[in-house]
């Protein structure tokens, strides 16, 4: 179990040109959440906070996109993102935002602070211009191929298909992401950050310090890019959007985004202790407070690397004491995508399932990427809700409620003399406390929510086991004692449980009708965490069934997304030669009805359709057997090139050809017409 110490936990900033989505529930906020809930139910000193990564270049390009200013893009994804966050039941101390002024002045002194102790290296180098644009391509206003895994889609600051991150100036084939143009150089001044100078002491701490403790995704990552060798990186650049570099020479430059966002945790927390009247500086730079950062395995090397390098240059911060990253979630099968619309947004799943947030948090937990990449269905997240918080938590809880109401009128009973059963589950109960602490303090937060579920499966065993439905009638003496320990395990269950489900464990408290003022070392500690002649209140279902069709529509949700992706990104194939009129009409195309189809024996593409094209009936061999089933085609109307020189297709004589197109989604579709009077034999002109 932890000890009683101070506890500063930070959580990735989101950034503001778009919704929160459940990717970053899983891989950031929902286990910072868990961590910090349980730390404070453990009488820990906590401080979570986070807040909105409001600068950088992408945000520049959407507001171009939109026609807007920058701060308007800003301005409508916080209220967005804050508000999902607060309405999700993450519980942030603090959320911030970088376009406040507190972190402005924090982050130029910050800057000052480094560049008046001459930890900045000052260069002008070439940096790649838009001559059109009559502006410096900083990062994300250039694309190009990676020059580590040649994606031809690499950003000018990080590649998204191998994560590795580089300079503009290091991309292959570079071109303007404002105009779409070959850019230029031109020379300018930047400060860096000479990350090769503390090379051997990242290599010290990381590597050789925290090898047994950190997570091998993490340190095999930090190991990577120390034994590639780095290099002094720009903290600079020229742009107009983030907060201006405080030295004479910065005129016309902003602080860099990678720079200025995780000084959004130390800003944020100045916030909180204005706020609160309390003093910030202990939580970041007393030696007895553990910092925390959670954040997402596309992060690592900005908390793990240049971070911890910011801080130890300044001198007076501490240094994370953990970087527990996750790996990436996946949708259904795909990668989430912000541009694609290929992800479930936040806001919009609290409204497609109001007051289940539980059920979201809990899925997450249980299928989080912690060591590897994972996949969210929405029919794992059905199953998990049906099959484990109603069939086995909540069903539970619902048995010994309505069981205490039926016996007892809601008054927990006295119990007699406890059996060694009794004992035994009893100790069992005090034990789960220490085994879910565990979990949470290794980051292992799957493993901590199947522990929590395996305590509700020793209420229901027990229950099971003791059938007390059976005993009320041959011994109703015993059935007080077994109602009153299955109401500990019950008790117990909304004190462990509020850290992966606040709202349920709210709510399972109202039903006990007891206060918040338990502790987890009281599940651990005392037998007794409900007394005998309590009264509880009403039995209300903690979950409810998610049934097929509200997972139905969220399906089709996302096949209407996957189509207006395909048909956006469907190529059209150019015009073909250009031909006369004489041409055109050479060709005889009439409609006709398929009257009979079968598979053309060892293929998989034709079908032998049998098709009466008004003027006769004639054979037609056709490659559309992938698309369509030979039974499901009979009385399709068609139109047929009935011209078209006789061709032997597997030994089968083909007398023409039907005319066809492709949907986005690849299918093929039928040109018929749509008139139902058209007849047979009818010439299309």
């Amino acid at each position: 179990m932890s000890n009683s110490k101070r506890y500063t936990i930070t959580a990735a900033l989101p950034y503001t040109n778009g919704p929160v989505h459940i990717g970053h529930l899983a891989g950031v906020y929902v286990p910072a959440d868990i961590y910090a809930r349980y730390l404070r139910n453990t009488a820990n000193d906590v401080l979570f906070v986070c807040g909105s990564d409001e600068h950088g270049v992408p945000i520049t390009l959407k507001a171009k996109k939109e026609g807007v200013t920058p701060q308007d893009i800003v301005d409508k994804y916080n209220a967005i993102i804050k508000t999902s966050f607060k309405d999700f039941g993450i519980s942030f101390d603090n959320y911030s935002r970088t376009s406040a002024k507190v972190h402005h002045e924090t982050a130029s002194e910050f800057f000052k602070k480094l560049y008046d102790e001459g930890k900045f290296i000052e260069e002008a180098s070439e940096q790649l211009y838009d001559e059109e644009a009559k502006q410096f391509l900083a990062d994300r206003f250039v694309v190009g191929t990676c020059p580590k895994c040649g994606f031809e889609e690499s950003y000018g600051d990080q590649c998204e298909n191998c994560g590795t991150s580089h300079n503009a100036t290091d991309l292959i084939n570079p071109k303007s992401a404002i105009t779409g143009n070959v850019p230029t150089t031109k020379l300018t001044k930047h400060w860096y950050l000479p990350l090769d100078k503390y090379e051997t002491w990242l290599r010290e701490w990381i590597v050789e310090g925290h090898k047994n403790d950190w997570k091998t995704n993490v340190l095999g990552q930090v190991k990577s890019w120390l034994d590639d060798g780095l290099k002094p990186r720009a903290v600079t650049r020229d742009l107009d959007w983030g907060i201006p570099v405080p030295v004479e020479g910065g005129e016309g430059k902003v602080l860099y985004v990678w720079f200025d966002a995780p000084i959004g945790y130390i800003s944020s927390t100045k916030e909180w202790a204005a706020r609160e009247g309390k003093n910030w500086e202990p939580y970041w730079k007393d030696k007895d407070t553990k910092l925390i950062h959670f954040i997402g395995k596309d992060n690592i090397v900005f908390h793990c690397i240049i971070f911890p390098t910011m801080l130890k240059a300044e001198g007076s911060y501490i240094l994370p004491e953990n970087v527990p990253a996750n790996e990436f979630l996946n949708l259904e099968g795909d990668k989430i995508s912000t541009s694609k619309n290929w992800a479930v947004w936040l806001h919009e799943y609290l409204e497609d399932f109001p007051n289940q947030q539980d059920v979201l948090r809990y899925t997450l937990t249980a299928n989080a990427p912690e060591t590897k990449d994972n996949d969210f269905t929405w029919k794992d997240f059905q199953a998990r809700n049906n099959n484990e918080l109603v069939a086995i938590f909540g069903n539970f809880i619902n048995r010994v409620v309505v069981l205490t109401n039926k016996y007892y009128q809601g008054v927990i009973p006295e119990p007699n003399e406890f059996t060694d059963v009794d004992n035994e589950t009893l100790e069992k109960l005090q034990k789960y406390p220490s085994i879910i602490a565990s979990s949470i303090e290794r980051y292992r937060f799957r493993e901590a929510s199947q522990e929590l579920m395996n305590l509700a499966r020793l209420g229901n065993k027990y229950l099971a086991d003791e059938e007390p439905w059976k005993l009320i009638k041959t011994d109703p003496e015993r059935v007080k004692t077994v109602m009153y320990v299955a109401l500990q395990i019950a008790t117990g269950l909304s004190v462990v449980s509020e850290p992966f489900l606040p709202f349920s464990a709210e709510k399972l408290r109202q039903i006990l009708n007891i206060s918040n003022e338990l502790k987890w070392s009281d599940v651990e500690e005392h037998t007794e965490l409900i007394a005998a002649n309590h009264t509880i209140g009403k039995a209300e279902l903690l979950f409810a069934k998610i049934e097929d069709a509200a997972i139905q529509i969220q399906l089709e949700k996302l096949e209407a997304t996957k189509l207006a992706n395909e048909a956006e990104n469907k190529i059209v194939e150019p015009q073909k030669e250009t031909i006369e009129f004489d041409d055109f009409t050479k060709l005889d195309m009439r409609v006709g009805t398929i009257i009979e189809a079968v598979k053309v024996p060892k293929t998989k593409k034709l079908l032998q359709l049998k098709v009466d094209v008004g003027i006769d009936t004639r054979t037609i061999v056709s490659g559309i057997a992938e698309s369509f089933k030979p039974e499901d085609i009979i009385g399709q109307k068609v139109t047929v090139l009935v011209n078209l020189a006789p061709r032997k297709l597997r030994g089968v004589e083909s007398q023409g050809m039907i005319l066809m197109t492709d949907t986005p989604d690849g299918k093929l579709a039928f040109i018929e017409p749509d008139n139902d009077s058209v007849k047979n034999g009818e010439q299309v002109s």
